[in-house]
């Protein structure tokens, strides 16, 4: 099909400063899509006599539908900024191709607002919490980092402020830039420590300038947190074991983890957190630990972790086909090894750490026949003897990492 849809992205300003051609593109569309305070001022161009004009409808599903209701007809649709920065042109490429629609961006509200912070763009954080979880925050909260987000309402600078006050940066310093471009544009300035008392209005993007306290713990996204980050009942892939374990998985952007048997979620949040836009889900049937999960997903920045109940292999039954999995218990299962070695994408890596002599065997007898590499790990960690301290060793770990070869 050839391209019936041009998205065109408007700035503050609004249509009146579009550039010529995306006039033309506006005085040729049979429909026109957008938000009502674009679309009131159709009169400031040249619009066809027949243009019909519809005015966005949330939620997101919704929206898609009015686009897909004019398929094959010239329509416009007038977006933020860049259409294709955390915005519909991203959204859409799932329901169109490419030949059915072009983008034609204007400068983004991250521009924008780089260039009145007087911040290296290339050197900050971008990221979208408009709509999306406050939380994911998390991972960027470190250290002299600079952070641009997009926002929901007045209340989002405030969820921030929170989390910042909870990390130990109550002396961060959050700029709030409202109606970037616009007439109206307005700066307001203060630490974190002060936002529950500033008002604004819902439309702004958000500055975040991270200041540490000198006691903040440092949560990197490198993989490694300490234990005490977890809530947990001990039954947790410690931290040097962990660090190894993920270094196997290998995250990489947009990948699928199943963590099975994933106790307090560790893993997988380690895993959500090393690269961009991955995907996990954990597996666990104790409803205590699937509270833990849902608790540590927050409190460190991956609240899309999904949780799934039940006893495995039977809960892993028409679930997303992963890119990588993690046994982290039962590992002596075989059921459960040969479901999730079939569920496994071709080509994908699969970890097991044993620390039983009946998960070591299964382990050994599943090299052989497999292949993959065999490891073990032995930690010893600082403990008191007396008036002295020791090295004290932890359960050693027999790690197998093994990768599947392409299925003919």
């Amino acid at each position: 099909m050839s391209c019936w849809l041009n998205i065109v992205g408007v700035t503050e300003q609004g249509i009146e400063a579009l550039d010529p051609k995306a006039r033309a593109l506006l005085a040729s569309a049979q429909v026109i899509i957008g938000p009502d305070r674009f679309l009131q001022k159709k009169q400031s161009i040249t619009v066809g006599a027949e243009v019909t004009l519809i005015k966005w409808q949330p939620p997101l599903s919704t929206m898609i539908e009015q686009i897909m209701q004019q398929r094959g007809e010239p329509t416009i649709i007038l977006a933020t900024g860049d259409p294709n920065w955390f915005g519909i042109g991203a959204t859409l490429k799932k329901h169109v191709s490419d030949e059915e629609f072009q983008l034609h961006p204007s400068p983004s509200a991250f521009q924008l607002a780089a260039a009145k912070m007087h911040w290296p763009i290339q050197n900050t954080s971008c990221i979208s919490l408009h709509g999306r979880a406050v939380e994911t925050l998390h991972p960027h909260v470190l250290p002299a980092n600079r952070v641009l987000a997009l926002t929901s309402n007045a209340d989002t600078v405030k969820h921030v402020a929170q989390i910042l006050l909870s990390r130990g940066y109550k002396n961060s310093h959050l700029t709030v830039l409202e109606n970037l471009g616009s007439a109206n544009e307005r700066r307001l300035s203060f630490p974190a420590s002060e936002a529950m008392d500033q008002k604004m209005g819902d439309f702004y993007t958000l500055a975040i300038d991270c200041v540490a306290n000198d006691d903040a713990p440092l949560l990197s996204t490198v993989p490694g947190l300490p234990d005490d980050a977890f809530i947990s009942d001990g039954q947790l892939t410690k931290r040097e074991v962990r660090s190894a374990t993920l270094a196997k998985l290998a995250p990489f952007p947009g990948a699928l983890l199943w963590d099975v048997g994933a106790g307090c979620g560790a893993v997988a949040i380690e895993w959500m957190r090393a690269a961009r836009d991955t995907k996990a889900i954990c597996f666990e049937r104790d409803d205590k630990r699937q509270q833990m999960i849902a608790h540590n997903r927050n409190a460190l920045g991956t609240p899309t972790l999904e949780i799934v109940s039940g006893n495995a292999p039977q809960n892993l039954v028409q679930q997303p086909t992963p890119d990588a999995i993690f046994i982290g218990g039962d590992v002596a299962n075989n059921e459960l090894f040969s479901a999730c070695w079939h569920a496994l994408k071709p080509g994908g890596r699969l970890v097991a750490n044993a620390v039983t002599m009946e998960g070591e065997r299964a382990l050994f007898d599943r090299h052989e026949s497999h292949g993959g590499a065999l490891a073990r790990i032995e930690v010893s960690v600082t403990s008191n003897v007396g008036n002295y301290r020791v090295l004290k060793p932890r359960m050693a770990v027999t790690q197998w990492l093994v990768t599947k070869a392409d299925e003919k």
